[in-house]
Order: C-alpha cells, then structure tokens, then sequence
C-alpha cells in the first residue's frame, strides 16, 4: 500500500438556519508512506493528531478531500463506492471500543458471521456455522460461545470478537485503530500475542494505531510519529527508539517511563512545553516550531518542512533545521 499526499479535511460551518462555512479541520495534511506486505507500521502521536482519521481514510470509511491511496494498484479514491464493497474483503479495522463496536442485540456468532452473508463467502448453513465457530476457535474462545449477547462477555473477550468478525472474510491488510487502549493491561499482552500470532499464520499486514510507545515498540518493524494532521518522522523500530531526530519525536519517547530508577535518573529529560494547535488554525511553516527548543530560525515559521531521508534507507524526518535549510 502507498498513501501519496493523503488531506482530509471537515467543513466547520457557521450558524444554525443560514449556515456558512468559515474554514476546515484539517484532521489529515498530506501524509506520505508506504506499507510493504506483511509487515506492521505503528503510527504514534498525541491525542487528535489524526491517527484515526488516516485509518478510516484508507479504508474509505471516510473520503479523503484529495490525494492518493494505491492498494495493490487500484487507487481506491477513485473507485466508487460499488465497485468499493469487493474491495473490502481484502481491507478490515479492528476498532478502539470493543464496548461500543459490537451491536448489543446480535449474538456473538452473528456478529462474526455477518461479514460472510454479506460477501457471500458460505455455501449453507453447515458451512456458515463452521466457518464461524472455526474463527471463534482461532482467536481463543469457546464455539459454544456464538450464542452469547456482547454483555455477557469481558473486554478483552469482545474485543476477541471484534478480531474474529475482522478475519472473517480473509483480508490482508488490517487496520488496529488501538486496539487494547480500552483494555485491562493484563489482558492487553494477550490480545497483542494474538495480533502476532494471526499475523504471522495469515500472513498479514497491519497498520497499528497506539499511544502506547512501549507496544508500539514491540509489535511494529517501522514507525511513523504523527503530529497534527503530518508525518514527522518514520524509522524503523530500532532507529526511531536508538536515535530520534525530530525534536517531538525526542519529546515524546522521553515521556516513557523506564522501571529501572538509575537509568531514569540518568538519562535525558525533554520536555514538551505549550498546548497543541487547533487544526482548525494551525500554525505556519513547521507545525510544530511554537513548542520546538530547535525552532530559532525564520525557516521554521515561514516554510512546511517535508519528510526527506536522512539516515540510511529507512530514517525519514521532516525537519528544516535538520534538513539543512537553516543553514
């Protein structure tokens, strides 16, 4: 897959009767990056950087405003939303809330089994029960399960459901819009476990959506930090956590806790000061320059910097002064 200078943007209208549009959100600002097959991309950030929204966007859940996304090479901005819905078995999401993902009134066996009446994926009844009581097999729970309400369940039991319900129709790319931020940390090494073993059996590329930098770090083979609607930085897992360029990057890998109270004392304190901006009105230039200890130069305010490769062939920072336009 590969996202070529992907924008969505939210119309923000004025009034109640007589509206009037008076600017957008700008949630996603022209993103840029790639997945290769098989692989996990983390993309990281603070709250409401658009992390989500690029999940969706990809997926078409939500229509991007412009720019590109190549699934194996269709572009599917331009397909339309019928010849979209077989495209969609190749694509699922595992969302955030396994409370509030799953209807209430259908049954667990239901809820999984839908994706399969919908793309006509069972030959009868026989095959259909099968097929669901296998996918409920596969992510660990009982097939006597299927006819149990989401109520009776656990979180982490739900949201079990909601990876059986995503692996239903055979895809091969998933998005996991964070999928055990809503969970007990007991049970959110299980359901990562899982992530990584299905990966691994079905062959499956993921884009993994996370605050969580210590997960991050551990399931993904290349990260992309994310700050308001862009890309600042993406390295593989070792040099993005050995070696971070981009000063927010540095801050927020800094905000890490680490067990170990010697090391902690030692090591480095960056600190992230001031509020993110409004995407309704970000700022000029570089994004990030009102809160950067770098931003000293009039480049930082007056030119956007683009993710340009700086060491190696998988480091990518978007950065004026370290891309030597400061100079």
């Amino acid at each position: 897959m590969e996202v070529k200078d992907l924008t969505v943007y939210f119309p923000l209208f004025k009034g109640i009767l007589l509206k009037k549009k008076v600017g957008d959100i700008k949630a996603v600002d022209g993103l840029n990056f790639f997945l290769r097959k098989g692989e996990t991309l983390g993309l990281v950030g603070e709250s409401g950087c658009g992390k989500t929204t690029t999940g969706r966007a990809i997926l078409q859940l939500d229509r991007p405003t412009s720019g590109q996304v190549i699934f194996d090479g269709d572009d599917l901005t331009t397909i339309k939303e019928g010849e979209l819905r077989p495209m969609r078995r190749k694509m699922q999401m595992i969302f955030q809330d396994p409370f509030g993902s799953l209807n209430p009134r259908i049954k667990a066996g239901k809820i999984i089994g839908e994706p399969l009446r919908a793309h006509h994926m069972t030959r009868n009844k026989a095959d259909y029960r099968d097929q669901v009581n296998e996918l409920l097999s596969i992510v660990g729970l009982d097939p006597a399960m299927a006819d149990r309400y989401p109520h009776e369940f656990s979180g982490g039991q739900r949201q079990r459901i909601g990876i059986a319900r995503a692996l239903a129709v055979r895809p091969s790319f998933i998005v996991c819009d964070e999928p055990i931020s809503a969970l007990d940390v007991s049970i959110q090494a299980q359901i990562i476990n899982l992530l990584e073993t299905l990966q691994e059996d079905f062959n499956l590329t993921y884009l993994f959506i996370a605050h969580d930098l210590s997960v991050v770090r551990h399931i993904s083979d290349r990260i992309a930090v994310m700050y308001l609607g862009d890309i600042v930085e993406i390295a593989t897992r070792k040099d993005l956590y050995h070696n971070p360029l981009q000063p927010y990057t540095q801050g927020l890998l800094a905000a890490v806790p680490i067990p170990d109270p010697i090391l902690e004392a030692k090591r480095e304190h960056v600190i992230i000061e001031g509020e993110v901006a409004s995407p309704f009105n970000p700022p000029t230039g570089c994004k990030f320059h009102p809160r950067c200890r770098q931003a000293k130069f009039p480049i930082c305010s007056e030119e956007s910097p683009v993710l340009k490769k700086v060491e190696g062939e998988e480091h990518w920072v978007a950065c004026n002064v370290l891309n030597g336009g400061a100079a």
